[in-house]
């Protein structure tokens, strides 16, 4: 595993170095004048404004975003374990704003790719050269019978990070021992594919001191999940039989939803019946991803595979969980990546230059108690027109790891969460 994990922080620096080419004096010159708009402040949209002012610190760069703190799917499920604090995983933006990006806290309601002009809900229009849309991910509220949005109030989601996610804590609080917390898991693409198998694994720690009687049911619209194997060992270690696994084969598809009751209903009539009931559902591109038109059919981003510029509108790109890049995961460090190529690209068109061939990486930790960690890892690159992984680039953790090594990837994961939240953010 050093080995591996060494190899690949090379890679990672070797893709950084690929996507950030040379920028002539002339080049730079003519992309700042430029004025690009970036909307969204997570992973991929924060990211893209960073580097884009570190490529040309002239060029004008906003940056929309509605909230003043953003708060990160990453590690929430770490809150909902209580192994940290909710604001921990909140961060502002005050270190963009010394690097020259201009932050507008507002949402981005209209694009006009025409006239090239963004409309903000307070009817404000911004002009941009270049747009990039890092909108991460809306619930299809129109998948599971009965889930809309008013039952994410009484079954949340908390695939958000912020309120909803302290709504579920508070309900995880209140609840009984002895009572059983349902997980209702979406079938393929959704954002972060670890995710719920993590988030019953934190739960559990979580139960194992305050609500030992209790139980955890996974309801899974699918017959496999990322890491499954490693879950599953860490869970039985851990946990013994508290947690069990319904797949879709031995009935584990939800079809409806009675929020009021917290009640699951399989495809074969199957009533569950929670203390708390955790609802992941089907997903789209955000709301201003087909509000510009750059979806498809899917619900989700068509982009060129060398820029992540859209297939459907020249001069508009897309990062992040909004976009089909497979088998690149929905993930904080693909758009983390995928931003920095994003940023690279836009600097070489507009300097007149031919962007250069980018490769990505990415490692997915997963923690499953404060002293227990799984990860995958992967470097991908574009062949034939299209993203692949390199083959024999990355790995899972092993299977029967003894403790100092979970531990140690545990401790890993806090590490690649302070370091890539500074990249994105900077410092307190």
């Amino acid at each position: 595993m050093t080995t591996r994990r060494k190899a690949l922080q090379f890679l990672g620096g070797a893709a950084s170095l690929l996507a950030t080419p040379f920028v002539s004096r002339a080049s730079a010159a003519n992309a700042g004048k430029a004025r690009v708009v970036v909307v969204g402040g997570g992973f991929g949209g924060a990211t893209t404004a960073r580097y884009l002012k570190r490529h040309n610190p002239e060029m004008a760069v906003t940056l929309i975003e509605p909230d003043r703190r953003f708060y990160t799917c990453p590690f929430s499920n770490l809150v909902l374990g209580g192994l940290r604090d909710f604001e921990s995983i909140g961060h502002g933006f005050d270190d963009l704003r010394r690097c020259g990006v201009t932050i507008v806290h507002s949402r981005a309601n209209a694009v006009d790719n025409v006239v090239r002009k963004v409309t903000l809900a307070d009817g404000v229009t911004l002009d941009y050269d270049r747009l990039v849309l890092s909108p991460g991910v809306d619930m299809r509220w129109d998948a599971l019978e009965g889930y809309d949005e008013a039952a994410s109030l009484k079954a949340p989601h908390a695939w958000k990070a912020g309120e909803q996610t302290l709504l579920l804590k508070r309900q995880l609080d209140a609840m009984d021992d002895g009572e059983v917390f349902i997980l209702v898991a979406p079938d393929d693409p959704f954002r972060c594919p670890p995710g719920p198998y993590e988030r019953v694994g934190l739960i559990a720690h979580y139960f194992q001191s305050k609500k030992p009687k209790s139980k955890i049911l996974i309801l899974d619209a699918k017959d496999s999940f990322s890491k499954k194997a490693l879950f599953l060992e860490g869970w039985k270690a851990l946990y013994g039989d508290m947690i069990e696994w319904v797949c879709r084969s031995d009935d584990g598809l939800v079809i409806a939803i009675d929020a009021e009751r917290r009640e699951a209903i399989t495809e074969f009539g199957t009533v569950h019946k929670a203390g708390v009931l955790n609802v992941v559902p089907p997903q789209k591109a955000g709301a201003i991803a087909a509000a510009a038109g750059v979806t498809d059919n899917s619900g989700w981003v068509p982009v060129n595979p060398v820029t992540f510029e859209s297939r459907n509108l020249k001069g508009i790109y897309v990062v992040g969980d909004a976009t089909i890049a497979a088998p690149m995961p929905k993930s904080g460090f693909c758009a983390n990546a995928q931003g920095k190529v994003v940023a690279a690209a836009i600097s070489a068109e507009l300097g007149g230059r031919e962007p250069s061939q980018p490769s990505w990486i990415n490692t997915c930790y997963s923690v499953l108690g404060p002293e227990y960690g799984i990860s995958v890892a992967d470097v991908y690159r574009v062949s034939d027109g299209k993203i692949t992984a390199v083959p024999d680039s990355g790995g899972v953790s092993p299977l029967k790891a003894n403790q100092t090594f979970r531990a140690a990837e545990a401790h890993y994961a806090r590490g690649w969460y302070e370091s890539i939240t500074r990249d994105i953010w900077g410092g307190p």
